[in-house]
């Protein structure tokens, strides 16, 4: 459901912030608040509806890390400009021939797993431990008014709506991008109601990437029988929609890193997202829209901070030299001799 929806809609944050702060009339920004907006209102009445119990959810019956959401946000930020895509987007990228989001994506998941256990892990602990608020602090929703996350969504439905209108995009990328929401709002619930009924424990969680993409890497590597999980069936399940999705639009189309592309780019991104990703708490994804729906203090701390960092990148991006310039600059070097 994700990756089929995520594909037709061109949901990107970072697509959605280079729109933002630079005042693009694209769809990126109104997709990406459909998104957010309809996982916020349906997950919010899943909780008013006692159908999602706020305290089986992780993000709020545990304490968490404020600097890491923040040094962790800022990390990812960044790293998904230069990697042209969060990794949910390069995981969606990747089943449509991209081959560039195909290795990105790998070595995104290399850096998370050694940020989660292996030698970069004591650095996320360090800086995990700079600033930590209690579960009470992190529970936006025991501090706000009633019905403060419904309306909220709401509203912020509403104006995806009068923007997508103002700027005349089709309403198909508009719907999927909310599909893309509410299949997070479907992760919460089906988790929840397994949860309830399953012989051994079921976390409650719904979609992110950083950690997932890891668990299933090393299964893959290490593990005869796969076991089987939310986390594990996440993976392939977008891989398998974007494909479905990128075979029935036609826009299957393989594609490499060239001298136009470049590479080093690529690869600088995926260790900032993978370490970062991990130190936040989850990716774009999982931190931004899944953590954001539970109205997760420390989620939306990690959130702003990745649409500050993107915008700073970005607009430093355009003063440095990029390969794309270098490599253009070479070309007509090359025509002229």
């Amino acid at each position: 459901m994700f990756g089929f929806a995520a594909q037709r809609s061109d949901f990107c944050l970072r697509a959605a912030t280079i729109e933002f702060w630079n005042f693009r009339n694209g769809p990126r920004f109104p997709v990406w608040l459909a998104v957010f907006g309809s996982a916020l209102l349906a997950v919010q009445l899943l909780v008013r509806n006692d159908m999602l119990d706020e305290a089986s959810v992780r993000q709020l019956s545990n304490a968490g890390s404020m600097s890491g959401a923040v040094v962790g946000g800022m990390l990812f930020g960044t790293g998904m400009i230069l990697a042209r895509g969060c990794a949910s987007r390069l995981l969606v990228l990747s089943a449509t021939g991209n081959m560039r989001a195909l290795v990105t994506g790998l070595l995104l998941t290399v850096v998370a797993q050694a940020s989660l256990t292996g030698a970069l892990s004591p650095l996320r602990e360090e800086i995990s431990r700079w600033w930590i608020v209690d579960p009470a602090t992190r529970n936006l929703s025991a501090q706000l008014p009633t019905f403060s996350g419904e309306l909220t969504g709401l509203a912020i439905v509403v104006l995806a709506i009068v923007i997508a209108f103002s700027r005349k995009m089709p309403t198909s990328k508009l719907v999927f991008g909310a599909i893309v929401g509410l299949s997070v709002a479907a992760g919460w619930a089906f988790t929840s109601a397994l949860s309830a009924v399953a012989f051994d424990p079921v976390p409650v969680e719904s979609i992110t990437f950083t950690g997932p993409s890891a668990d299933t890497l090393m299964a893959l590597i290490n593990t005869p029988d796969l076991p089987l999980s939310f986390g594990i069936g996440l993976v392939p399940g977008v891989f398998a929609g974007s494909a479905l999705a990128a075979a029935t639009s036609g826009t299957f189309r393989i594609q490499s890193f060239s001298p136009e592309t470049g590479m080093a780019r690529y690869l600088a991104g995926a260790i900032l997202m993978g370490f970062g990703g991990m130190l936040a708490g989850g990716c774009a994804v999982g931190a931004g829209i899944t953590g954001g729906s539970v109205l997760s203090l420390t989620a939306w701390v990690a959130l702003l901070a990745m649409w500050l960092s993107a915008g700073v990148t970005d607009r430093l991006m355009r003063y440095l030299p990029s390969s794309d310039r270098l490599s253009a600059s070479a070309q007509t070097e090359t025509a002229t001799i």
